[in-house]
């Protein structure tokens, strides 16, 4: 027998979205298993960036998850666990920030980068990204990715290297809308 009811449409992520991310939203009660950190043989690097929304406002509870392969380019290391968390409320600059190891290619024709998953309160459904390295401008040039990414697009998806005390700094500012909107991919 078939049913004659319709299936429940999708929602957006309502107010309730932030409950067991952020230290500073649940005073501590509710630790997140995953942390911002991830650890392993290599560069140690920092990313940092704000997320935008349409009207080019801080949108001050996105979560932003990371995953990676490691420094030698695998995603098979078993003593490697290249998936991180950080949440745009955990500090008052309103910035996600992880501490990682730069990551390797994953072959001769992609460059070192990492995969970005944004979900935040107004969306279907999570978004996809790739972050991708300035002062990897020879390996970028070949990645098949990137290089089907309209040229005009392809700055939204570069992160620019800074050094603080001999630390390598990535910045990396995702845009929901507007003329610097971040490209996402559909998976």
């Amino acid at each position: 027998m078939k049913s004659s009811l319709p299936l429940t449409p999708s929602q957006t992520v309502g107010s309730f979205f932030t409950i067991g991310l952020s230290a500073t939203e649940n005073e501590g009660r509710l630790a997140s298993p995953v942390s911002s950190q991830i650890s392993g043989e290599g560069e140690v690097i920092s990313v940092v960036g704000r997320v935008f929304d349409g009207n080019q406002e801080l949108v001050p509870d996105a979560l932003i998850e990371i995953w990676q392969a490691d420094a030698m380019g695998s995603l098979s290391n078993q003593n490697f666990f290249g998936f991180a968390r950080s949440h745009t409320g955990d500090n008052a600059e309103g910035k996600f920030a992880f501490r990682t190891v730069k990551p390797g290619p994953r072959s001769d024709t992609e460059a070192p980068c990492i995969s970005v998953v944004v979900t935040m309160r107004g969306l279907l459904t999570q978004l996809y990204t790739r972050l991708y390295f300035s002062d990897e401008s020879a390996a970028n040039d070949k990645d098949q990715l990137l290089s089907r990414v309209p040229e005009a697009r392809r700055d939204s998806l570069i992160a620019k290297c800074t050094e603080d005390d001999g630390e390598r700094i990535y910045i990396f500012d995702i845009c929901m809308q507007g003329d610097e909107e971040t490209v996402f991919f559909h998976l």
